[in-house]
């Protein structure tokens, strides 16, 4: 009789938010290859609560220390170990039995915990750009030194991904985005959007601070550093396209000039059960591409002037060093003011450009100087929303 593979551990770091909820939708479904160890949240302890009574992990942790308390009394009568606090986040993950740490936290609170897993040699499905945004350099180092694959979950990189079989040699990528709610609204019209107007997705059903992110493409602008990081590419050889549609997720041109393409729906689930299953592709019941349905697919370029943010990335990768982190740092800031009506749309660029120039450069960061880095980038930001 032929042993039965043994199921893949999966710790969700940030299981309450939007790619870690549809994660636990994926391994519902999938339960014959997939269990839940490990389960973490920020804020969200009634939906983390109901998540670890419906999928028993060994261990679930909330991060914000005020929150233990009823955690830890809603779970006493389940054999699940229960901590708190940002460092306990980053010690779950070097937990041996874990296979897979799916980093779908938010923001630069990724970076830390997504080290710690990389040392402790766990496969990293990576949906926390952020942590590629402000140390690429660092975490590709680790992960060479301790041989731990980087597989994408962002829809975009993913596709990327799926394009690069058999290694041929790229010319560049091209990375799609929809375009955001605002892809026609002209400079003025942009200066009295409002949140509520921001955070209505065309095509993507996402949480607040990736939706504020699109709607002012530094979103694509991350996925463009990103995107440097994972694949081993120059600035020049990454392209963005505008596709409303969001039927192609990117792009490869190789040195041939021919181009391939990744297509489907958009639905995270998708590039998040490849990243799980990988190099394995599981059959699924998710609803199929008719092209029979599709009347056209339209492209254009998009626009640095009225979109600043993604010119500001661009700006932040070329220069290197410690000016991505800054830009990240500036931009979680400028996002919690934009959401509490504290700064215009346009504004939020403004305050990053000129935390970028107020910060001092490194060419050459340690660890220690992207934590000095981001410290310093925020509390700058903080000096420059309008009072």
């Amino acid at each position: 009789m032929q042993a039965e593979t043994p199921k893949k551990q999966i710790a969700i770091l940030g299981s309450t938010g939007s790619i870690g909820t549809q994660a636990l939708d994926v391994i519902r479904v999938h339960a014959d290859r997939f269990e839940v160890y490990a389960l973490t949240a920020n804020n969200q302890v009634d939906l983390l609560i109901k998540q670890a009574i419906d999928f028993q992990p060994d261990a679930v942790i909330i991060a914000n220390e005020a929150h233990y308390g009823r955690l830890k009394e809603a779970l006493a009568p389940w054999p699940i170990k229960v901590y708190a606090g940002a460092e306990a986040v980053a010690q779950v993950v070097q937990a041996a039995p874990i296979d897979i740490v799916l980093t779908a936290m938010v923001g630069y609170a990724g970076l830390k915990p997504t080290i710690e897993a990389i040392k402790a040699g766990k496969v990293i499905a990576l949906a926390n750009k952020e942590t590629m945004v402000v140390a690429g350099e660092i975490i590709n180092s680790l992960a060479l030194e301790h041989r731990v694959p980087i597989l994408p979950v962002d829809s975009e990189h993913s596709a990327i991904f799926q394009c690069l079989e058999f290694n041929n040699p790229i010319e560049k990528i091209i990375l799609t985005a929809s375009g955001g709610p605002f892809r026609t609204l002209d400079e003025a019209a942009l200066a009295n959007v409002t949140k509520h107007q921001a955070l209505k997705h065309p095509n993507w059903d996402m949480g607040a601070k990736i939706t504020i992110d699109s709607a002012s493409m530094m979103n694509k602008g991350f996925e463009v550093i990103e995107a440097k990081w994972l694949f081993n590419l120059k600035t020049d050889q990454i392209d963005v396209l505008v596709h409303p549609q969001s039927i192609i997720h990117s792009m490869v041109q190789f040195h041939d000039g021919s181009i391939k393409a990744q297509l489907g729906l958009p639905d995270m689930k998708l590039p998040i059960l490849y990243a799980l299953s990988y190099p394995q592709r599981c059959k699924t019941d998710f609803p199929r591409l008719d092209f029979s349905t599709l009347t056209k697919l339209t492209f254009e370029q998009p626009d640095k002037g009225r979109f600043r943010n993604l010119a500001l990335a661009y700006e932040a990768m070329e220069a290197g060093g410690n000016m991505p982190c800054i830009l990240n740092a500036a931009n979680e800031v400028v996002v919690e003011a934009f959401l509490h009506d504290r700064i215009s749309f346009p504004g939020m660029s403004d305050v990053i450009a000129k935390t970028m120039s107020g910060i001092s450069f490194l060419k050459s960061p340690v660890y220690e100087d992207y934590v000095a880095t981001d410290r310093e980038a925020r509390r700058l930001a903080h000096t420059l929303l309008p009072r």
